[in-house]
């Protein structure tokens, strides 16, 4: 054993013959040759003292790394050390034995830091025990695993956050409103326009007899009663509010509140999706380490529910197959000839040609029944309740359809472009993505194309005054329905159709509740609904202030209503998306949404012009123009140095350093990546050196039982075979290449 495994250092290549076979060994003599090429002659003057130094160094190295360790190792909690209650023990009375020789000010250091640490984890601790709905996720982690835990966990950051925005847009833009009364304040606003064509702002409140459905259409629509009200845009027609001590710019702090929650969306989500980058930057997709995880740390021990159990296994075993069926098809693609190549890219242009047809349609639609619902608006024929509340909704209505169709269509398609089982499943998704976040970008493209169209006459006001006194607040009954309608049709189909569903398929026994099945509670498409009403309320809640708090009321609600869902309907899916275990994906599609977000925001602010009948900015051309007109206030060094910051040498050198650190950045997460993929190698070379090993201890054996029945009466003094006399250095080199290898049945 000791000639095997020990090695002469005097040597340059060690003597036993035995290690010149394993192949990490190999690989580092072809590393070696191909590094030492180049720098043979430059290292022969300092060849004698290389060795030396370098185990010196190395030594210093490890003896530092080992000191970091230790004290590391000291500092820590002796609970939180992975050792048996035994040794634990014996570090606590090593630890006590070392305190009693530190000094008095020593002592107090270490009582002192032991102290604010336990304050610091009893802090933390009751944070944690204050979370929103801990005990609701805690129930579903254990009852469902981690996969649908992430859906939640999700639902429960967006109800945090649409509270922040909610906060900031009340303390800034509503409060101050709120305690004009209860101060000596007093408004001012500028009404230059006061009697022209462009200050009218007719009333829709309702006078008179009311009839009871009438408030029913005005809740759900957004206008009577609410229109006039905080929760929209043209309430607030203050330009200053004065102060005994101060003045309040109202409609700068409008448009600073607007960038500031976009600003805080965008860095709470990047921070949080941090986190879920690391992760998807350490596990890479590699084929070796695919199946191995599965198999071997695929299984999540937070389940306790025996169905969910095999509800998990399935999951496993879906996923394996999912993976053999990727390398059939990777294996296919290497046969195709370019016939077949010919064939298949044409039938994918075919069928994308028909997608984008699809959307086309979907997008017309969406543009006619905009136009549609807004002349019957404009004309202010009462036909009946239902028809009116029809034509107040017919935006929304198509949307929903749209929505809800496609994804179908787009699954059954997807089929006949023979793509790989989890590509199928992601493209399916950013069709889906793509359809439900442009959809809210074709509504607000038709609104602005009335609002911004006067016909063949100019625009007076700088927009359709006929149609909309008050463009902003009409922006923001539509997103306020879209709201609206989108928590309506979540919690219908709970109830109408996910809740029968599970009662046919329960106490109704046949072949087609059989097929039918229970509903699957699919998490990428419940995070696309969310996502796509988180994204209806950033663009609102430039209209529609309150929004953000309607936002939170119905994520609140929608919680219960999917925990509900998902104990009593649904099921978990059998067929799991690989990042649904991750909020990476889901943060990563947030992000889009607040993307898309900020385009008609921006425009909105900087393009159009704003209404002059309602709002803080009815004393400027565009909203924007409210920034700029407050720089022009401040001291002659503050617009300097702001002009200085807005110029273009400074946007230059501001995007060449973002330039230089991106790539910087870059560089560094692919040095990380390739300092992984080295890791990666060395444990699947360690794989092959140990099964190397392994055929050359059995082949030993095999022999060293062979050579007694030779020596006669020597090896009958010596007893029976070992490992240790198997491997004498007298042992012939050639004979361990000779024998062959054992069956694979051999149990090692």
């Amino acid at each position: 054993m000791d000639s095997v495994f020990n090695i002469d250092i005097r040597e340059h290549i060690p003597n036993n013959p035995l290690l010149y076979q394993p192949p990490s060994y190999d690989s580092l003599l072809y590393r070696r040759k191909s590094s030492t090429i180049g720098s043979k002659r430059r290292s022969s003057s300092r060849g004698r003292f290389g060795s030396l130094n370098s185990v010196k160094s190395g030594g210093s190295t490890i003896k530092r790394q080992d000191d970091i360790e230790k004290s590391l190792l000291e500092e820590r909690p002796v609970r939180e050390l992975a050792k048996s209650m035994k040794e634990k023990r014996a570090v606590r009375d090593q630890r006590s034995l070392k305190a009693q020789d530190l000094s008095d000010w020593g002592q107090w250091r270490q009582n002192t830091r032991r102290c604010l640490k336990r304050l610091k984890d009893n802090a933390e601790d009751r944070l944690s025990s204050l979370k929103l709905w801990r005990s609701d996720i805690r129930q579903i982690e254990a009852r469902f695993g981690t996969g649908i835990l992430s859906y939640f966990s999700f639902l429960r950051f967006l109800v945090v956050l649409n509270l922040v925005i909610f906060l900031l847009m009340f303390c800034f833009i509503m409060l101050p409103i709120i305690i004009i009364p209860y101060t000596s304040a007093n408004i001012t606003q500028n009404d230059q326009d006061h009697g022209s064509v462009c200050s009218v702002y007719p009333s829709s409140t309702r006078l008179g007899l009311v009839i009871f459905h009438e408030h029913i259409t005005d809740l759900l629509s957004g206008g009577g009663f609410l229109e006039q009200t905080y929760l929209f845009y043209g309430f607030y027609k203050v330009d200053k509010i004065q102060y005994p001590n101060g003045t309040y710019n109202l409609a700068l702090a409008y448009l600073l509140a607007t960038i500031a929650y976009l600003l805080v969306s965008l860095i709470w989500i990047v921070k949080r999706s941090a986190t879920g980058f690391k992760q998807n930057l350490v596990k890479d997709e590699d084929s070796f380490q695919c199946f191995c995880n599965k198999i071997f740390a695929g299984w999540d021990f937070c389940i306790t529910n025996e169905k969910v159990a095999d509800l998990k296994r399935s999951s496993l075993l879906y996923e394996l197959r999912t993976d053999l069926e990727e390398e059939r098809i990777k294996q296919e693609k290497a046969k195709r000839t370019r016939k077949d190549k010919c064939q298949i890219y044409s039938l994918r242009l075919v069928l994308n040609v028909f997608v984008m047809v699809v959307l086309a349609a979907c997008f017309y639609s969406i543009y006619l029944a905009t136009t549609f619902s807004q002349e019957q608006q404009r004309k202010q024929v009462k036909v009946n309740f239902i028809m009116d509340l029809i034509h107040e909704y017919l935006p929304s209505i198509v949307i929903t359809l749209a929505n809800f169709l496609t994804p179908l269509l787009f699954s059954v398609i997807i089929n006949f472009e023979d793509y790989s089982p989890a590509f199928e499943i992601r493209f399916t998704l950013i069709r889906c993505v793509f359809m439900r976040l442009t959809s809210i970008g074709v509504l607000l493209f038709s609104l602005w194309s009335q609002i911004t169209n006067c016909g063949e006459e100019p625009c007076l006001c700088g927009y359709n005054t006929a149609l909309y006194s008050c463009w902003e607040t009409r922006v923001g009954q539509e997103m306020y329905k879209l709201t609206v309608f989108d928590f309506i049709i979540i919690v219908a189909v709970t109830i109408l159709v996910e809740f029968p569903r599970k009662l046919i398929v329960t106490y109704w026994k046949s072949g087609l509740s059989d097929w039918w099945g229970e509903q699957e509670f699919a998490i990428p498409q419940n995070v696309l609904e969310i996502v796509y009403g988180q994204t209806i309320c950033w663009i609102g809640a430039f209209y529609c202030p309150v929004l953000p708090a309607i936002c939170t009321i119905k994520y609140f609600l929608i919680f219960y209503v999917k925990k509900l869902s998902l104990i009593q309907n649904c099921r978990p899916s059998t067929r799991p998306f690989r990042a649904s275990s991750s909020n990476f994906f889901f943060l990563g599609v947030l992000l889009i949404g607040l993307s898309l977000a900020c385009v008609p925001v921006t425009v909105s602010v900087a393009q159009i012009n704003s209404s002059r009948a309602c709002g803080p900015f009815v004393n400027y051309n565009t909203s924007w123009e409210a920034l700029t007109a407050s720089v022009m206030e401040l001291p002659h060094g503050a617009q300097t140095f702001l002009y200085a910051l807005s110029s273009e040498a400074f946007a230059v050198s501001f995007f060449v350093v973002s330039c230089l650190a991106m790539f910087y950045v870059i560089a560094l997460a692919g040095a990380h990546k390739r300092v992984i993929s080295q890791l990666k190698d060395q444990l699947v070379m360690g794989g092959r050196d140990k099964h190397f090993l392994i055929l050359k201890l059995l082949q030993a054996q095999r022999l060293s039982q062979a050579q007694p029945r030779a020596s006669g009466s020597k090896s009958r003094s010596r007893g029976s075979p070992s490992y240790h006399t198997s491997f004498n250095s007298d042992f012939p080199e050639g004979l361990l290449l000779v024998h062959p290898v054992p069956n694979s049945s051999t149990q090692v």
